[in-house]
């Protein structure tokens, strides 16, 4: 009997092929395909089952073919997967491969609005498309980033527009403008949580709340400045090129403050699309740049485990709405850090 069914599907196969909606044909069982016993058929696959109203008659599915049964099944739009780390063109989605010229690759979190200006700009960290304060306004960005492929000059997708400095302990505090170059660092970052962590084990310990604006510095010996943001904007080459819209996510639409308990999600060029739940507040964190640097940060957000290096830049989206909450920065084998969006918003004067 199969090989009626084979012999059955060869005979028309071009023809079954050549109508509207149709995107292949197989052999299988008619009605349930997880069932191992039944009827044999032609499956004809449709992108969508549509009624036969709604059908002309030449596109219009034969109820047998040589005497052999058919079925009508629908798989959607058939297309070859992509990775994050891909190059995307003509349209570039975010939550891709995304990178400042001299880094390795982080990712792109999403399109935002210059509040003076209304233009368009990418949204990342400043380790992404900075390199860590070690970059000149109008660097070239590259999609995908330099490890994934990026080349300088064929892959450049947008310059460096702003990003807000970085400072590391021990460091002597200044002036925060947000597009003064500063000291290098590098991108793949490993996390060591402090008390938020060593409390959210059980040990008793308490995370520091210190206030989201509040900027505070030990004696100088021991000179450490509160960061409350790791986050840079570039300027696209040609913005009809970005799409808005995160893989796996859509468009987002407007944001909320974090939440204990809220399960939010991120599309990320490492780990693509990964879910989580938000597990501490108001977090103080000291975070490793490279092997030699660490940064103190205030007021970030901590999730259970989603991300690995690479992700950094990724946009928080939360599960409900599909509003962003933050902006992924950090993290470790067994959590995430976000920077709390409205803080990212409001040091890059950017809207979503």
């Amino acid at each position: 009997m199969q090989n009626d069914v084979i012999q059955a599907q060869a005979a028309v196969q071009d023809e079954l092929m050549s109508k509207t909606n149709v995107v292949g044909v197989a052999l299988g069982y008619k009605g349930d395909k997880t069932s191992e016993s039944g009827e044999l058929a032609v499956v004809v696959l449709v992108q969508q089952k549509l009624p036969l109203a709604a059908l002309s008659a030449s596109d219009i599915v034969p109820k047998t073919i040589g005497g052999v049964r058919t079925d009508v099944y629908e798989v959607g739009y058939l297309r070859a997967f992509d990775t994050p780390r891909d190059r995307f063109r003509p349209l570039v989605p975010s939550g891709v491969s995304l990178g400042h010229y001299k880094i390795t690759a982080g990712t792109l979190g999403t399109i935002v609005t210059d509040r003076r200006t209304g233009e368009k700009l990418i949204l990342s960290n400043n380790h992404v498309l900075a390199n860590s304060n070690d970059a000149q306004v109008g660097d070239p960005i590259l999609q995908p980033g330099p490890t994934d492929g990026g080349q300088n000059p064929a892959d450049v997708v947008a310059h460096l527009e702003r990003f807000q400095r970085m400072y590391y302990e021990g460091e002597t505090p200044g002036p925060l403008p947000p597009t003064e170059p500063g000291d290098g660092g590098c991108l793949l970052i490993l996390v060591n949580i402090i008390n938020a962590i060593v409390g959210a084990l059980g040990s008793g310990s308490k995370v520091s709340t210190v206030p989201l604006q509040q900027m505070t510095t030990t004696p100088a010996t021991t000179q450490a400045v509160d960061n409350l943001v790791d986050a840079a904007v570039a300027r696209p080459v040609n913005p009809a090129m970005f799409t808005g819209e995160i893989r796996g996510i859509g468009q987002v639409s407007g944001t909320k403050p974090a939440a204990l308990g809220m399960r939010v999600r991120k599309s990320g060029r490492t780990t693509d699309y990964t879910e989580g739940v938000i597990t501490l507040l108001n977090a103080t964190v000291s975070v490793a740049y490279g092997t030699n640097k660490t940064a103190r940060f205030t007021g970030q957000v901590i999730t259970e485990a989603m991300s690995q290096g690479g992700d950094s830049g990724s946009l928080i989206v939360d599960t409900a709405e599909n509003k962003a909450v933050g902006l992924l920065f950090a993290g470790s084998s067994v959590a995430t850090i976000f920077n709390p969006i409205n803080a990212v918003l409001d040091a890059l004067q950017v809207n979503i």
